[in-house]
């Protein structure tokens, strides 16, 4: 009978062991599975809808929170990283053929005027205009990704006002312009304080990316910055040349 508990005994802490070792490993497993999920207010290439506005000649001619070859620069790195990652995405102007003139040709380049439909506006807001609105509104994501001039008046509008109706709305701050530092950056806090999240062109471009192993994108995203992505392109052009990958 002693014999006999003994044996119990050690089968019995076998099994605890073995149900600790299953615990342990479970444990581990949801932690690491956990890791790998990413936050659902990083951007990806299916959850949002861009909107490009008014990148327009006389619109930039009052651009004087940064310089017209950096602005150009950053709205190119935008509307390339949405052509890669085929975000839909609305183009819009106001007044292009009477005052505001064509777009920048870093966004005609990406969505060619001959085969985009471009939505010209009278409004300063184009959430006010009927056409801009079904356009946004019709892509049917409740997410929005805003860039453009002015600043403080042709984003602000619509960046309130889809707030107002429940999207969760993020501004491409460096690749939006105004008349002064002071006008961009009131602009800005204004719409963070109203729920607005900032992010930069590049910053826009990696989230879409996210990981170098994504070889379908790889290419056109590091061709992408090498193009207009400033000294980080050229580290990249660097290092395909000298390092070979």
């Amino acid at each position: 009978m002693y014999t006999f508990n003994i044996i119990l005994n050690y089968s019995q802490n076998q099994i605890n062991m073995k149900k600790l070792i299953l615990l342990s490993v479970s444990l581990i497993t949801s932690l690491y599975g956990f890791a790998q999920k990413p936050s659902p207010q990083l951007l990806n290439p299916t959850n949002h809808t861009l909107v490009l506005i008014d990148y327009q000649s006389q619109m930039a001619f009052a651009v004087k929170n940064q310089s017209i070859e950096v602005l150009r620069n950053n709205a190119a790195l935008t509307a390339g990283a949405s052509k890669i990652f085929n975000i839909p995405t609305v183009v819009t102007t106001v007044a292009a053929k009477s005052f505001s003139g064509p777009v920048f040709p870093e966004i005609s380049s990406f969505y060619p005027i001959a085969s985009t439909t471009v939505i010209d506006r009278t409004t300063m807001n184009c959430w006010e205009d009927l056409n801009a609105h079904k356009a946004i509104t019709g892509k049917g994501k409740k997410i929005l990704v805003l860039g453009g001039l002015w600043t403080s008046v042709c984003i602000v509008g619509p960046a309130l006002s889809a707030i107002n109706e429940g999207y969760t709305v993020y501004v491409i701050t460096d690749a939006s312009g105004d008349v002064s530092t002071e006008a961009h950056d009131q602009a800005v806090t204004r719409m963070v304080k109203a729920g607005v999240q900032p992010i930069t062109s590049l910053q826009y471009l990696l989230e879409l990316q996210r990981d170098w192993a994504r070889s379908e994108t790889y290419n056109a995203t590091t061709d992408l910055i090498k193009q207009y992505g400033g000294a980080y392109g050229i580290g990249i052009q660097y290092a395909k040349e000298m390092i070979k990958h």
